[in-house]
């Protein structure tokens, strides 16, 4: 369909913008490039990364690596870089006679660009082109039959770094089975024309003990731990941050980073307790010792020459807050454990406002090519991600919600069954067997 929003002067050269991902290049793409060298000279507005990971998945080639692509084809005049999810600032830039889109973008996320492209295009007297979208194509649907067969370690592995360098900040939740795996890897939800989704999967100890039924003090063994490990990485495709814990002894935690880094996982949390270990949250509540800083410092770096991959993460946690030694304690240990080599720093607080985090962030800031900084809202969980980014925060974690919502709803359904000696009643608020079966991809082959 062709809308014509106003009359410009004629001339030798017409401008036709169109706007790609092209993370994959397929017959769709080539169909709309036709059409528009019909009607002139084509640019490609070409997202970058930053701008497609704003409001989608980051794409899996690089904005270089797309651009060769495209400029390989016949009739692509130009490729033009796209730096944020706004079509309507390109259009200002380059005040193209046609701008042309499929007719995807009349629904979902990109509903109301589409609106906002029709009235910009209306200022300068220009064209809208909607080609029927190309049938039984699709980049998101080739990008998912991708990711389907896998993803290689060393490309997991690298993601975490390319989506800190993409985005302003990064959400990611936990997952303990693979079941929470998938959740993860696939929830998302459309929030005023961008598509929300996690970043990346955190692997909670908490989590991971406690849907095993053990206490949360480092006594599920690394095998188990990896196991589970193993489970998630054969159903997901995102980044994995892995909680460490201590990190175990000095002379093992090399071993560890070794394994980690090898199977793909993006980086590993160490805590700087020692001791029996004791979930944060208990704070001085129960004996908890802080590690000396300086051997602390040691792990990180025997910990960072281990990786089998350089691009491997050592995010050093910080317990100062949680044991009651202070502002001042909590960044000299950041400094003496980013010049050991940390990659970022987590800091953790029980506290139920952001004030004590808050601070930490106004002195973090200060110190000179700080890496990026880690929370976990859990218990000041009233902060939105916006406030918490705005005060330097680039990682954010919610580190067990997943365990925590699932547990009453299976107790429910459990007293349920037996006060009405049948599971009726429960049905309610349960998945039916069909949709169970159809949950997990192959499952219905």
């Amino acid at each position: 369909m062709i809308h014509k929003l106003g009359s410009k002067m004629s001339g030798d050269k017409k401008l036709v913008l169109i706007p790609m991902v092209a993370d994959y290049l397929h017959y769709g793409h080539i169909n709309i490039i036709n059409i528009g060298k019909k009607y002139g000279e084509v640019y490609i507005s070409l997202m970058t990364d930053e701008a497609a990971a704003s409001y989608k998945r980051l794409p899996l080639l690089n904005y270089d690596e797309r651009k060769s692509v495209l400029e390989a084809i016949d009739g692509v005049s130009k490729v033009v870089p796209q730096e944020r999810f706004d079509y309507v600032f390109q259009i200002e830039k380059y005040k193209p006679d046609y701008f042309i889109h499929g007719t995807d973008w009349r629904t979902g996320v990109q509903k109301r660009a589409r609106e906002r492209v029709f009235i910009a295009m209306e200022k300068i007297s220009g064209t809208v082109i909607e080609p029927e979208y190309t049938k039984g194509i699709s980049s998101t649907d080739v990008t998912k039959q991708i990711l389907a067969s896998g993803i290689s370690p060393d490309r997991r592995l690298e993601m975490l770094r390319k989506l800190l360098n993409a985005k302003k900040y990064l959400r990611g939740i936990e997952a303990h089975n693979g079941l929470t795996g998938l959740i993860a890897e696939t929830v998302q939800v459309d929030v005023e024309g961008a598509s929300l989704s996690y970043d990346f999967l955190w692997l909670s100890s908490l989590t991971d003990s406690t849907a095993k039924g053990k206490p949360d003090i480092e006594l599920v063994d690394s095998t188990s731990r990896m196991q589970t490990l193993q489970d998630i990485l054969e159903v997901t495709t995102k980044p994995i941050i892995y909680d460490a814990d201590t990190g175990g002894r000095l002379e093992h935690f090399p071993y560890l980073v070794s394994s980690l880094s090898r199977l793909g996982v993006s980086a590993c949390v160490i805590e700087d307790k020692t001791g029996l270990k004791r979930n944060s949250l208990f704070g001085s509540d129960v004996p908890q010792l802080q590690e000396d800083a300086e051997v602390f410092a040691k792990k990180i770096t025997q910990g960072k020459q281990s990786a089998c991959n350089p691009a491997f993460m050592v995010i050093a946690r910080i317990e100062s807050l949680i044991l009651g030694a202070g502002i001042e304690d909590a960044i000299h240990r950041a400094k003496v454990y980013i010049s050991a080599g940390a990659d970022a720093i987590m800091i953790h607080s029980r506290n139920k406002t952001v004030d004590e985090i808050k601070l930490f962030c106004d002195h973090y800031n200060k110190i000179s090519n700080r890496p990026p900084l880690v929370v976990v809202p859990s218990s000041f969980n009233t902060s939105y991600e916006g406030e918490l980014s705005e005060m330097g925060a680039n990682v954010i974690i919610y580190a067990n919600q997943l365990l925590r919502s699932a547990y009453p709803s299976m107790v429910r359904c459990a007293q349920s069954i037996l006060q009405n000696g049948r599971s009726y009643e429960s049905d309610k608020e349960m998945m039916s067997i069909n949709e169970v079966i159809n949950l997990i991809p192959g499952t219905n082959l």
